[in-house]
């Protein structure tokens, strides 16, 4: 059993994982392009005379929402996908135990016995490029709404330090979390719908069959339920307020310690667009990921989950 998941999670950290990080950096970067903004204020204030006073402010304020939005994106999505993947370790190391020992008493296994084969594991693991793939826009859409509450009559001259800049971020996220129904949130993460994967395979045929559940059906049921449940919802808060803790560590470090007693919106801006890349670095390098697995409370989730699914 512990053979069956350091393998995975090995397989998962080597490989799943350091590939979903890549990709996620490059969607991310693809929608949401602030260059054009920066280079319009750039351009401005070498030329003073291309933009008028109301065209600079309109400027500042899309920029202000957009470059929290681009880094809540980011700080939420190297969370979610670094958990999502050690949630998917936990479901397929049980799977290879169950199977493994299974066959071990191989005279009572029926010839049509379900095993899960190495497609059903390639697909599931591949699954985690979901958010990347066909979550990203909407979920954008919905931390922008939450920027825009969170820093709603901020202007350009206020003063932000450490402690409002935490509390910023921390409501973004408790905003964009809460919107829609109940764990809507994992919508993002994976299909609402099993067969979703079927009629994307399907798509570019005539004829569409939509046969019973598979081995991989179960297996992102299962995962849907462990996302769904509150002992998740504590491990995902709890990795929340570690990674901006970190995230704002990073920052004051950055500021050369003047973001301990505040610095204007104006001047803070930029350097929250210069984030953004960092906290979706590789994972050995990833300071969000690995503060997230020195939280113990995470670690023994995850430690009881397996063992649960192991005694089932």
């Amino acid at each position: 059993m512990q053979a069956h998941y350091e393998e995975v999670q090995r397989i998962a950290d080597a490989t799943t994982l350091p590939h979903a990080m890549h990709y996620l950096s490059i969607r991310i970067a693809e929608e949401l392009d602030l260059s054009p903004l920066t280079d319009k204020l750039l351009r401005g204030k070498e030329q003073p005379y291309t933009l008028s006073s109301s065209e600079k402010l309109e400027l500042w304020d899309r920029l202000k929402i957009l470059s929290f939005t681009k880094l809540v994106v980011a700080l939420w999505a190297v969370t979610m996908v670094s958990l999502y993947i050690r949630v998917q370790v936990n479901i397929l190391g049980r799977h290879l135990y169950i199977d493994t020992a299974r066959g071990l008493g191989s005279s009572d296994l029926p010839e049509d016995a379900d095993l899960i084969d190495r497609d059903d594991q390639q697909k599931f693991l591949a699954s985690v490029d979901y958010l990347a793939n066909y979550g990203m826009q909407a979920m954008i859409s919905n931390v922008q709404a939450a920027a825009d509450e969170a820093l709603k009559g901020k202007q350009l001259r206020d003063i932000f330090n450490t402690v409002v800049l935490h509390e910023t971020f921390m409501q973004i996220l408790e905003v964009f979390m809460s919107m829609g129904s109940p764990h809507q949130w994992v919508d993002f993460l994976m299909p609402r719908d099993i067969r979703f994967y079927k009629l994307v395979t399907a798509s570019g045929h005539d004829e569409t069959t939509l046969s019973g559940a598979t081995k991989f059906d179960e297996l992102m049921v299962e995962t849907r339920a462990v996302l769904s449940s509150a002992e998740y919802t504590s491990v995902v808060d709890m990795s929340f307020k570690a990674a901006v803790d970190a995230l704002i560590d990073e920052m004051r470090v950055q500021s050369g310690g003047s973001l301990i007693s505040g610095m204007p919106l104006a001047k803070l801006v930029p350097r929250v667009v210069q984030m953004s890349p960092s906290l979706l670095a590789e994972p050995s390098n990833n300071r969000i990921i690995q503060v997230i697995r020195t939280i113990p409370e995470v670690e023994l989730f995850f430690t009881l989950l397996y063992a649960n699914m192991s005694d089932s």
